[in-house]
């Protein structure tokens, strides 16, 4: 505030006698960015997935019993995921998701399966906060996991683009990097820059000099290359074999050679 009233009172005179102009001059108007919600997908990236799990399905852990398949429709009723903690439904909702990008069936150490788990909890923190949009607690752990989920990706598409894209496609994501920071300028980074500048100026300049030379040589290359190709064929018909020089080749490169003279 200091620094903008000092610049007032020294410059007031010449804004009055309009030798100075102020952002009002050029008519610009600053609109304020509607404030994005840390739940939408523009902020996360996701653009949902279609996993089939239903209320009326078993826990992993039992499914597959052979005791369930005698028992009462109550009683199987009970061990479904409808009566059963939320942790049930992530669990199956995570391992549907690994399926997707799993190297093998034992896999959730790679990349592809970290940024597969990742996307689950992501999905249930968004269905959880919903519900309850008050817990910060929850809401700082999806920022969290959103952040380090691009870090990720940010890795993968550094070092394997490829498998970056094939696995934005399986999970239906997209990849919205943040936006570089401002460095601070310094002396030795500036002189890494104007050394590279001058390096690549000067390897410009022997490649201009060399192709120079060889545009020189290609005159006397082709008239060369003519002679020899009407030689070739000459040897052929007189020994009775078929020519594999054509005179279409031989007119070619002498064409070629008089466009190089010019």
């Amino acid at each position: 505030m200091t620094r903008i009233a000092t610049s007032l009172l020294t410059n007031g005179g010449n804004l009055s006698r309009k030798y100075a102009t102020t952002v009002a001059d050029y008519k610009i108007t600053w609109v304020r960015p509607e404030k994005m919600s840390y739940l939408s997908s523009e902020k996360s990236g996701d653009q949902g997935l279609e996993i089939d799990v239903k209320s009326s399905d078993f826990a992993k852990i039992y499914k597959g019993l052979p005791e369930l398949k005698n028992a009462s429709d109550i009683v199987k009723k009970i061990f479904t995921l409808q009566f059963l903690p939320r942790k049930e439904t992530i669990n199956i909702r995570r391992d549907k998701i690994l399926e997707l990008v799993q190297r093998h069936r034992l896999d959730q150490n790679s990349p592809e399966a970290i940024i597969a788990i990742m996307t689950n909890d992501i999905h249930q923190l968004q269905e959880y906060l919903t519900k309850y949009p008050k817990n910060t607690k929850m809401k700082v752990k999806l920022l969290e996991t959103i952040a380090k989920r691009r870090k990720m990706l940010k890795y993968l598409r550094q070092w394997d683009y490829r498998r970056f894209e094939w696995i934005l496609e399986k999970l239906n994501l997209v990849y919205k990097p943040l936006p570089e920071l401002p460095y601070q300028v310094t002396r030795k980074d500036s002189l890494r820059r104007l050394t590279e500048k001058h390096y690549n100026e000067f390897v410009q300049e022997k490649l201009d000099i060399y192709k120079k030379e060889l545009k020189k040589l290609q005159k006397d290359f082709y008239i060369e290359k003519a002679e020899k190709l009407a030689f070739i064929r000459e040897e052929e018909i007189a020994c009775g074999l078929q020519p594999s020089v054509s005179e279409e080749d031989i007119a070619y490169t002498k064409q070629k050679a008089k466009e190089c003279q010019t």
